[in-house]
């Protein structure tokens, strides 16, 4: 898993530079007459923009991580999949499915203290690493650590004989 996400990663990395490149030289060609156009003022849509072109390239690369978990925190909330969540976002090695868990129960958290405390230490570092790391390989890391936590917890588990399901990196 951890292979396949650096190389999905320097791909990622490749492809962005490339259109980076290409995005600037077809900005340059533009008329300049296109760049005057008046702005709409007032509008949901350009404080939104606004924003996020505020965010430093590390806080927006964690927002889809965080709005990740926040997700999978409101499925644990609905009674109707439970038995859903149970299966897939949470890790048991004397589970049925065991690889899928590895990767899903990574965004899973069961307390809203536990999800924005991990959040929270997310976001504080991310602009720091994605400048160190770029954020394909941090989205890369990211994975690959939650995968071999969750392989580090079976392992563990195994050893000790407790097979009680969990969740978290």
């Amino acid at each position: 898993f951890t292979g396949s996400a650096f190389g999905s990663a320097a791909i990622w990395q490749y492809e962005s530079l490339k259109s980076r490149v290409q995005t600037y030289f077809e900005e340059a060609r533009a008329d300049w007459m296109d760049r005057m156009r008046p702005q709409k003022r007032g509008d949901f849509r350009k404080q939104v923009n606004s924003w996020w072109n505020n965010l430093t390239e590390g806080q927006r690369t964690v927002t889809g991580i965080i709005a990740a978990n926040v997700f999978v925190f409101c499925l644990w909330r609905l009674p109707g999949m439970r038995r859903i969540m149970f299966t897939y976002f949470t890790s048991n090695p004397s589970s049925r499915a065991l690889c899928s868990p590895m990767l899903l129960s990574t965004f899973s958290h069961f307390s809203l203290f536990h999800m924005a405390a991990n959040m929270y230490v997310l976001w504080s570092f991310s602009s720091s690493i994605v400048s160190l790391l770029g954020c394909e390989q941090f989205i890369a890391v990211y994975l690959s650590a939650g995968v071999i936590s969750t392989f580090v917890s079976y392992v563990a588990k195994m050893a000790t004989g407790r097979f009680e399901p969990s969740l978290g990196a």
